[in-house]
């Protein structure tokens, strides 16, 4: 009897074990819509922080589909369409300010937006596709305390 209780034990101590070990390597795919998204990559361009200025980002609220962030330069604000993995942003609006650096990509950031035709999440990165299935731009989930 004894020895079938340390059996037993041994064996849920190894079941344990595997169930903790694989929990700790999952990852779970952030949310698209309520989720601070980073710019990483936007076509050939890698966005550089630049002092006093905010970082290249969007969130998708779901209140009213409205997308907000900042093209690195300026404000962006404006309208989104979720259908499954389909996304379509517009019309999209930004201020205006002249901006000594990230014009680039802040041109870029606009072109992809304007050119995405469907989503990927995967664990904390997102990448924006075109119709012809061409990353357009990637982004990595940001957690703000």
């Amino acid at each position: 009897m004894k020895k079938r209780f340390a059996i037993l034990l041994s064996s849920l101590a190894i079941v344990l074990m595997g169930c903790t070990a694989m929990e700790g390597s999952m990852t779970h795919d952030e949310s698209l819509v309520n989720t601070y998204w980073k710019l990483t990559q936007v076509g050939d361009v890698t966005p550089v922080a630049v002092d006093n200025q905010r970082e290249a980002h969007f969130v998708l609220h779901t209140e009213e589909n409205r997308v907000a962030g900042s093209t690195g330069c300026n404000r962006l604000a404006g309208n989104y369409r979720l259908e499954s993995n389909a996304l379509h942003f517009g019309p999209l609006i930004t201020t205006r300010m002249a901006c000594l650096q990230g014009g680039e990509t802040e041109r870029a950031f606009l072109a992809a937006l304007e050119a995405t035709a469907t989503w990927q999440v995967e664990g904390q990165t997102l990448t924006l596709r075109d119709a012809s299935g061409t990353a357009v731009a990637q982004f990595e989930a940001v957690h703000l305390n």
